[in-house]
């Protein structure tokens, strides 16, 4: 098997505590955080259900049969239809906030950030491919910083790292403006395949449980404007990050070829 060189990313931003998490996101990130595990030690379940996964892209929740009792829905039914609270929870408890009925808007949340997910680990052993704290936004704003290097040059001045630092290529920038104006879930699936894979391509990590989170709000028209906020406002303030937090771009890559098919192979 061949191995990608590989970066150990530094420590990722804060995670934004500024709610609880939900039944969405907890959900996805268990169940990628424990598949992740065995896919890096080659575990060949795991390899096997990270192809069956990436066949579900594009497909509704359980339209694709291939993915049935996978992709972390199980974990979804136990923290909702089994938290106190819950229509099927301990009796006599008083409803858990974030936890109610299993709408089937937290079923496609989790279902695109999984199989997403499976993607961008494709092939990827020696890197985890969901770390907490990197939100979309962050992410792709570090592929343009890896970008630009590659495309400036960088000769190590102050200067140089300062323009690369601003740059963000016009192909990259309308990928993510694209995301930002999708107007249906089938859209918003197309352009984010296709910066995962670029994302994959320079080794930049993204968390899961928030994306699947975001992608659970982003089906209520009410709350959309809000993810598409967070998003851009990621994006902009990336480029200067905190002190004490001092990210750094996993890889200095510039990504992969996002008009190549996904390869279904096993590995």
């Amino acid at each position: 098997m061949t191995t990608t060189p590989h970066t150990t990313p530094a420590a990722p931003p804060r995670p934004d505590r500024s709610r609880p998490a939900t039944p969405v996101a907890q959900a996805t990130g268990r169940y990628v955080s424990r598949l992740q595990a065995e896919y890096q030690v080659d575990k060949p379940s795991a390899v096997a259900t990270l192809a069956r996964l990436r066949r579900g892209i594009g497909h509704r929740a359980y339209l694709a049969p291939a993915g049935w009792g996978i992709g972390g829905l199980e974990e979804l039914t136990q923290l909702t239809r089994l938290a106190p609270g819950a229509p099927n929870g301990p009796e006599g408890s008083a409803p858990a906030p974030g936890y109610g009925d299993w709408q089937p808007t937290e079923e496609e949340a989790v279902h695109l950030a999984v199989s997403l997910w499976a993607l961008h680990q494709q092939s990827v052993h020696n890197a985890p491919m969901h770390v907490r704290g990197w939100g979309l936004g962050y992410a792709v704003r570090q592929l343009a910083r890896g970008q630009s290097r590659a495309t400036t040059g960088d000769t190590g001045t102050a200067e140089r790292d300062s323009a690369a630092e601003l740059h963000v290529p016009e192909t990259l920038r309308k990928r993510f403006v694209r995301i930002g104006t999708s107007s249906s879930l089938e859209s918003l699936s197309v352009r984010l395949r296709e910066i995962v894979l670029l994302l994959r391509g320079a080794r930049i990590p993204l968390d899961y449980g928030r994306l699947a989170d975001e992608l659970h709000d982003w089906q209520n028209e009410a709350r959309r404007a809000g993810v598409r906020r967070g998003w851009g406002r990621d994006f902009h303030l990336a480029v200067a990050p905190r002190v004490d937090d001092a990210p750094k771009a996993p890889s200095e890559g510039t990504g992969a070829d996002v008009t190549a098919g996904v390869d279904d192979s096993m590995d």
